[in-house]
């Protein structure tokens, strides 16, 4: 070890020396060089010398005296280049203001040469900016416009930085999706680079961001990718992350021999190399491990030890998972006044981090007054003399142009003051026959309406009544066939029991398909008026849970409540038959080992409340049925009927109480349902 860190150094010392040799001999060279243009060119060779140096101040020094000349020689690409480096020493002392400016300035030198690649690289730097600020639209429009300049000409080295700074963009704009579609580029340009330390980054970015997206076989899948390019000497803290995560993914599924395996072989190896943050992520992993194999000692023991590490290198996100874990061990244990504790911790950090990932602009600095520019020792009086002349030449100009531009001005203004005059009386007499027109339009689509909602209650009816009849029809006959066979000693005890789980599924089939129907009767005829009050929306979701526990356990779903206190204003019973509408549906809709995630937040001063499921999901062609007047239903993942009046019911429901339910889906990836409700009482 101590043999590598001597190579390091030695290199880095040659490599110092080799940067400072380079920068003397430039500065030799420029001394005894012509006022021409290339004395211009190697000055600008010494600036980007000393800029790759961190040499700033001395940088620009040198970059006043070389755009002085450039502009005596009229030598635009030494403009335009002197004019990008400032920017860039700008843009390292956060001055963006003056960063910003440089570039424009060297942007429009590079369009008139007609250099697309200078053009790319100021856009690229432009959008870097904008990206730091926060301005992250622009910034994006920006960066983008470069990539495209770099793909035309397959500049394989900016396209890997570009398509990584992308990604890191869109990870900070929680686009998730554009974010793993950049980090795929920039993986296939470092695979083609041999990048080898740039492969194991992307591949470990495309693996984290799948485990956002909760598709925890990709993840698997690409971090078993990392850990076989791993070398074993120079990326220990790099397996030390990766060890944890997969344990964690196999953790999602149940596996949990595996799921084990990883993750103490995580903690061993982060305890041997002394990384303390591999060393929390993997006792926060094996602790919420032991609490579903319930052996809460254990879970207790790990759960702590990770709590005060996270306290000690001050390690947020891991700690808000502790905090959660800790929540949950003492609700087991029934220890409800110390989970309420907890709770209140988890909150108050995951609003603080909340903050912290907000986009922060920084302060823009005053632009620098330009400052008087010296003579230059080696131009000619001559030359003075006749760039002063051009000069007024050039301000006479400017003189009779504004006197023409004045006075084409006050013409114009005379001539739109008769054109106002002249309408006004015509727009007066106007108004009222708009006016008139628009109350009989108004009055026309009220109309209109009035009639296509009547054909569609009508429509709706008769479908209705065609189902209900059909679905009550199959599951009362077959309570009734089992009924007769156990009354005429057709099957034996034992069968019938084997049966009761049947006869209990048509039974409740036929309850919800009543219940249901009920209550969109009701709507229908307009009867059905919400009495809102305040209630806590999350005793509803704990009691709906509560309610789809046998069915979870036998699908071995997941089921996550991330549900705080909060208050809403609403009918209470209407919104229970909402949430258990849609906890209902996601059951249904999950296969074994899927996961179902419940949560409340606040959005624009309303509860925001989601139903988040891992299954089937839906596709585009079937959410334009959902909420239609009509009747849709499919076969859940365990062949369960629906009664195809539950979101019709729901969004009925919702939108009594000022409200609006919506769903965004993925085939095979999943849904999100959400309902927008307001927490106090709408103004009129």
């Amino acid at each position: 070890m101590k043999q590598l860190i001597t190579l390091a150094v030695l290199c880095m010392s040659l490599f110092c020396f080799s940067q400072t040799n380079e920068i003397d001999s430039l500065t030799v060279e420029l001394a005894y060089q012509k006022q021409d243009s290339s004395k211009v060119e190697t000055s600008l060779r010494l600036v980007k010398a000393l800029y790759d140096a961190k040499s700033y101040k001395k940088a620009l020094t040198y970059i006043d005296n070389t755009e002085r000349l450039s502009k005596l020689l009229n030598h635009t690409k030494g403009i335009a280049d002197v004019s990008y480096f400032k920017a860039l020493i700008y843009a390292q002392n956060n001055d963006y203001y003056n960063a910003i400016d440089g570039y424009n300035r060297s942007r429009k030198y590079y369009s008139q040469l007609g250099d697309t690649l200078g053009i790319a690289k100021v856009n690229n730097s432009i959008g870097l900016i904008e990206i730091k600020r926060g301005n992250y639209n622009i910034g994006l429009q920006n960066s983008l416009s470069a990539i495209h300049i770099f793909e035309t000409k397959n500049l394989k080295n900016e396209l890997s930085s570009a398509y990584n700074n992308l990604a890191e963009a869109y990870y900070n704009t929680n686009q998730i999706d554009k974010s793993l579609e950049f980090n795929i580029k920039a993986l296939s340009v470092r695979e083609q680079l041999q990048d080898s330390i740039g492969i194991k980054l992307s591949t470990r970015n495309i693996a984290t961001l799948y485990s956002e997206r909760k598709e925890h076989r990709k993840a698997i899948e690409f971090y078993e990718k990392v850990l076989k390019l791993l070398n074993p000497n120079t990326d220990q803290t790099l397996k030390g992350e990766i060890l944890p995560r997969i344990g964690a993914e196999y953790l999602r599924f149940k596996d949990y021999k595996k799921a084990t395996d990883y993750l103490f072989e995580g903690l061993k190896f982060n305890r041997k190399i002394n990384n303390k943050d591999g060393v929390l992520r993997a006792l926060n992993a094996i602790g919420e491990l032991n609490m579903e194999l319930r052996n809460l000692k254990s879970a207790t023991i790990q759960i702590d030890e990770a709590y005060a590490i996270a306290k000690e290198i001050d390690n947020k996100p891991e700690l808000l998972k502790n905090y959660r874990l800790h929540k949950e061990l003492d609700s087991i244990r029934g220890r409800f006044q110390n989970a309420f504790f907890w709770q209140g911790k988890y909150f108050a950090l995951k609003s603080e981090l909340d903050k912290e990932n907000q986009p922060i602009i920084p302060i823009l600095t005053k632009p620098i007054e330009a400052k008087p520019i010296d003579k230059i020792k080696d131009f000619t009086s001559l030359a003075t003399q006749e760039q002063n002349e051009k000069e007024i030449i050039e301000l006479k100009k400017l003189k009779t142009n504004s006197y023409v531009l004045g006075a084409a001005f006050l013409i114009v203004s005379i001539i739109l003051l008769l054109t106002y005059l002249k309408r006004k009386n015509i727009i007066k007499s106007n108004r009222e026959l708009k006016k008139r027109n628009k109350e009989i339009q108004l009055r026309n689509i009220e109309f209109a309406e009035q009639t296509k909602h009547l054909e569609e209650v009508n429509h709706v009816k008769d479908r209705l009544f065609s189902i209900v009849s059909h679905d009550l029809k199959d599951s009362i006959s077959s309570i009734k066939g089992f009924i007769d066979l156990l009354k005429e000693d057709g099957i034996s005890r034992e069968e019938f029991y084997d049966l009761v789980p049947e006869l209990s599924e048509n039974a409740d089939s036929a309850s919800q398909l009543l219940y249901n129907l009920l209550n969109w009767s009701k709507s229908q005829m307009q009867n059905l008026e919400p009495k809102a009050e305040l209630f806590n929306i999350q005793d509803v979701f704990k009691n709906k849970i509560s309610l789809v526990e046998q069915k979870v356990e036998q699908k071995r779903i997941i089921l996550i409540d991330e549900s705080r206190r909060d208050f809403i204003y609403a009918d209470r019973s209407m919104i229970e038959i909402v949430v258990q509408n849609l906890i209902t549906n996601a059951v249904k809709f999950t296969r074994v080992g899927d996961s179902i995630t419940v949560s409340n937040s606040d959005h624009n001063g309303k509860s925001l409340l989601c139903i988040e499921d891992t299954g089937v999901g839906i596709s585009k062609e079937n959410i334009d049925k959902l909420f239609q007047s009509g009747t849709f239903t499919t076969r859940g993942t365990s062949n369960e009927k629906g009664t195809g009046l539950g979101l019709t019911i729901c969004k009925e429901l919702v939108e009594l109480n000022n409200g609006r339910i919506w769903v965004e889906s993925t085939p095979g990836v999943g849904t999100k349902f959400y309902v927008e409700l307001p927490k106090i009482e709408p103004k009129n």
